[in-house]
């Protein structure tokens, strides 16, 4: 039992920094706001590009 707590104590120590380094994953800043012409017609369901933004593909986004 000695050797097995500090084990469970390191174990634990790196399960919440992964943790805390997946749940920082994302996209950084604010949502992106409907188009003028989606809140005109009432469907904002269907995301609208903004100008002058470039579409890059993404690994996923045959998924979703």
């Amino acid at each position: 039992m000695q050797k097995s707590l500090p084990h469970l104590i390191r174990l634990t120590v790196v399960l919440a920094i992964v943790g805390l380094a997946v749940a920082g994953c994302g996209r950084k800043g604010d949502l992106d706001p409907p188009s003028a012409a989606a809140t005109k017609e009432g469907d904002v369901s269907k995301p609208t590009k903004q100008p002058g933004t470039v579409d890059k593909p993404f690994l996923l986004d045959p998924l979703l």
